[in-house]
């Protein structure tokens, strides 16, 4: 499956009020995304850092609500999910080729 077929398939359980396109998904993204942090956090807790095939899979389902979220914003948007792809895979090269990968800031 393509990023865009998953977008397409995606879109077809996006049951949301049309007057909240971008904020709804915008603030599911990062309530699926803090889901995810919160997992990982157990993790290190309860489980010294040490991965089992449980809570990789509690992992897994996270990270596709989180895909499932970026997915209905860059529809929302009107993009596909390869447009943002290769936009961020071209900006990392870009970073990689000037020496400027590490570091923080968006224009580096």
């Amino acid at each position: 499956m393509t990023l865009n077929e998953y977008q397409q398939e995606a879109k077809k359980t996006a049951l949301y009020p049309e007057a909240y396109r971008i904020l709804y998904p915008t603030l599911g993204l990062v309530g699926e995304a803090g889901e995810l942090a919160n997992k990982v956090k157990k993790v290190l807790r309860d489980r010294g850092g040490t991965l089992g095939p449980d809570a990789r899979e509690d992992l897994l389902a996270e990270l596709g609500d989180v895909l499932w979220y970026v997915a209905q914003l860059a529809t929302d948007l009107g993009v596909s999910l390869e447009e943002v792809a290769q936009g961020n895979l071209a900006k990392l090269r870009s970073r990689l080729e000037r020496g400027r990968i590490g570091g923080s800031g968006d224009n580096r």
